[in-house]
């Protein structure tokens, strides 16, 4: 019984370095590969706010909106979009006034969604937009 005893002494004083290794290897592993940095934060050399693409010459023409938003829609006629210059499709829209049109289209209606899904376009490039189309189908 001494002698079990004695070994399991051995082999537990032993398992102290292996151990250590094995959690220093644990450690290496799940160590984090980055840190997050607010912006306004002092980060050192790292960049909090992103800069603007291009500098804005003023709103975007009617034509560009589309090609850049609607276009992935009106295009296709997604989910009951009408599609670009289908006159057809677009009639019975048109007769609603383009009031009606442009408000359908800042707020969203059926399923499209406000502004398409462009958050970040201003109402005047959305109503550009609209008469664009209108013109179109005409």
């Amino acid at each position: 019984m001494r002698v079990l005893a004695a070994i399991l002494l051995v082999m537990g004083l032993g398992g102290g370095p292996a151990n250590a290794a094995v959690e220093d290897e644990i450690k290496a592993r799940i160590q984090p590969i980055g840190e997050v940095c607010v912006d306004g934060q002092d980060c050192g050399d790292v960049v909090t706010s992103a800069a603007p693409a291009s500098a804005s010459s003023g709103p975007r023409s009617g034509e560009e909106v589309y090609t850049n938003v609607c276009a992935a829609c009106h295009g296709a006629g997604v989910m009951g979009a009408p599609k670009f210059g289908d006159a057809g499709a677009w009639s019975p829209r048109i007769d609603k006034g383009l009031d009606t049109l442009v408000n359908h289209a800042i707020n969203g209606f059926n399923a499209m969604p406000p502004k398409g899904g462009c958050a970040n376009c201003p109402d005047e490039e959305i109503k550009a937009a609209v008469e664009h189309m209108v013109e179109a189908a005409k």
